[in-house]
């Protein structure tokens, strides 16, 4: 069947302002941050369930390949078409159905933009935790495909941890509930927690229930300076033993240091070769004594300068030198990849100078950074892939990389997902029983492998 009658057929259930075969709308939606490119056939733009539901039946029925797509800000390729076939865009799925503040929930469709979404509960004086570095873009629908994490999650956990309920289309095209409203509920098996994570694999979700929390009376930031990478993690662990959990902590390694020192907002001194953002939230008295205590704790531990905002523009100077990170890593390489392990937090100093080694073998620089409450870090090897053979030298580095992790009972990927970039990764931590067991699942739920294919697993089916 060719691409004009798929075209007209999608047209008589969206209506053809909502279907395009425009090259320059299939170039739009066949990129994602990997910057990896696959042209689809369609881009379709639904506005409702029974339009998911009934473009999901037509490509069922044809066999056509079919992506949900979010806002396309993933880092591992899970928002490439890479089989072609129809591009099913959700983003004008963007309402904010009920906030129901009796229950502390909230309903909403997957394309409501993260960033909306915690705005307009503030408002009720409620909180959504969950906040991915992309929250200002980035949509709900996509946080669940990939189980989005953020600096938050050491306190307040990541995404599926705040999913109630799901309204899920399965590749056959038949509309299915998970979850509810309540907190508690154990009616047979638990898909919404299968379909967290399932980069959109098993079905196209159309309607969330979220989890919600009262929103904390205030907030206090620090920024420390360590001489080493070993005080900060020690500082991390000092902290959580003096049995305080932070909303965050985060650190930047030595590397990521030297690379915002010239165009931090804050001075950072050449002996500061590590640094963590700490950030308590809660009741105002007691996150003044929580400051109090982190800084007692962490006093010998190689602290070479330390800030405390005092108010919101110097909380908001202190998260400055942590988004001053990205912009700076072009001053070192103009090629980034960038990658999300994780091990213990006790082990992230061992992982540092483990890439540390990597680093020095191949003659790259490697900049981290992440979460030091959770061991996520951000890996980010810059390099020049003018320089010849350095294509083919990246694949020797990210095998280091994950493999390093692994070794430290780790995983090769926290919140970022598997998708396309780390298929071929996924046998390094995961035993063939267990892959065999994920594939049985994608077999029984979507049978012809028409949704999201070529995702997660290396050989790009679930056969």
């Amino acid at each position: 069947m060719s691409t004009a009658t798929i075209a007209a057929l999608l047209a008589e259930i969206v209506g053809e302002e909502n279907v395009s075969t425009e090259t320059a709308d299939r170039l739009t939606h066949s990129f994602d941050a990997t910057q990896q490119q696959f042209l689809p056939e369609v881009v379709v733009y639904a506005e409702s369930t029974e339009q998911v539901r009934d473009v999901v039946r037509l490509a069922a029925s044809r066999g056509i390949p079919i992506l949900p797509r979010g806002a396309g800000s993933g880092f591992t390729g899970g928002s490439l078409p890479v089989a072609g076939g129809i591009v099913l865009v959700l983003t004008r799925m963007n309402r904010i159905l009920e906030i129901d503040t009796d229950n502390l929930l909230a309903v909403v469709e997957p394309g409501v933009v993260t960033a909306d979404l915690q705005r307009a509960v503030e408002k009720h004086g409620l909180f959504y935790p969950p906040d991915p570095a992309s929250k200002d873009f980035c949509t709900l629908g996509g946080n669940i495909a990939e189980c989005a994490g953020g600096p938050r999650c050491v306190k307040y956990g990541v995404t599926r941890d705040y999913v109630l309920g799901l309204e899920v289309v399965t590749p056959q095209g038949e509309v299915i509930t998970t979850g509810g409203r309540t907190l508690k509920n154990v009616v047979g098996y638990d898909l919404t927690r299968l379909f967290v994570g399932s980069e959109g694999t098993l079905g196209v979700v159309t309607k969330i229930i979220l989890k919600l929390l009262p929103l904390p009376e205030a907030k206090k930031t620090m920024l420390v300076q360590f001489a080493t990478i070993e005080g900060a993690a020690q500082a991390v662990a000092e902290i959580i033993r003096a049995r305080i959990v932070p909303t965050t902590l985060e650190f930047l390694d030595g590397t990521t240091v030297n690379c915002v020192r010239p165009i931090s907002p804050i001075p950072l001194p050449e002996e500061c070769q590590a640094l963590l953002i700490i950030e308590v939230d809660g009741d105002r008295e007691l996150i003044e004594r929580q400051a109090q205590r982190i800084a007692e704790v962490i006093a010998p531990l190689g602290v070479v300068g330390t800030r405390v905002a005092q108010s919101a523009a110097e909380s908001e100077l202190i998260w400055q030198v942590r988004r001053s990170v990205s912009p700076s890593l072009r001053r070192v390489n103009p090629d980034k990849f960038n990658e999300d392990i994780v091990v213990p937090r006790s082990k992230v100093p061992e992982m540092i100078r483990l890439l540390e080694k990597l680093a020095a073998r191949h003659g790259v620089p490697i900049v981290n950074f992440g979460h030091a409450g959770d061991g996520n870090i951000h890996v980010n090897v810059m390099v020049d892939l003018r320089q010849p053979g350095m294509k083919e030298r990246m694949d020797e580095i990210m095998d280091g990389v994950f493999a390093a992790a692994i070794s430290l009972k780790g995983s090769i990927s926290g919140e970022h997902g598997i998708g396309t970039a780390k298929s071929r990764y996924l046998a390094m931590e995961l035993d063939g029983a267990t892959i065999a067991a994920m594939k049985a699942i994608k077999r029984a739920l979507d049978p012809d492998n028409i949704m999201n294919p070529g995702k997660i697993f290396a050989d790009g089916a679930a056969r």
